[in-house]
């Protein structure tokens, strides 16, 4: 499939999207909770007589779970971010393989910010010629920015993306 055709299903792919998001996060997380719950009590509580006496019916047992539950999840979510590695490293992984980290976003960036960035450069660079204030290092430093900025602006990549081949 060539990238043109797959351009024409781009409601598709953001409509899967949105259904995994929705389905992943919302749906299957009460699901999820509810059913953990069902089988605990009806599995592990039912058929342990000492857990029985303590927990004669679901609902105390439900709120307990949840009362208890639902601070513990904060708390791990919380260490998860805040205290562990493991956030850090996800965040990598997504750093990399996001496309517009190596090309303009649409919008603001690609309209306005880097076309009034490549503007100020080339006064600026006007300005300091004639003052003879460059080096010939910094020329060719202004040089490369030029084009990193040039290529950006016309839909280019720059840096190294992994994925740039699948997109």
């Amino acid at each position: 499939m060539k990238l043109g055709s797959l351009a024409s299903f781009r409601w598709a792919f953001r409509a899967w999207y949105y259904f995994r998001l929705g389905y992943s996060t919302y749906l299957t997380f009460i699901l999820g909770y509810v059913s953990t719950l069902i089988t605990v009590y009806y599995l592990a509580i039912k058929n342990i007589p000492d857990l029985l006496t303590i927990f004669p019916h679901f609902v105390p047992f439900a709120v307990l779970a949840t009362v208890t539950g639902v601070p513990s999840a904060v708390l791990i979510g919380w260490v998860h971010l805040k205290r562990s590695k493991l956030f850090t490293s996800e965040l990598d992984v997504t750093v990399e393989a996001n496309p517009y980290n190596y090309k303009l976003t649409p919008g603001i960036m690609s309209e306005v910010n880097m076309p009034l960035m490549l503007l100020q450069l080339r006064i600026l660079r006007k300005l300091a010629e004639t003052g003879k204030l460059l080096t010939d290092s910094e020329k060719a430093e202004i040089d490369e920015m030029e084009g990193k900025l040039s290529k950006l602006l016309e839909g280019g990549y720059v840096g190294a993306p992994r994925r740039q081949n699948d997109m």
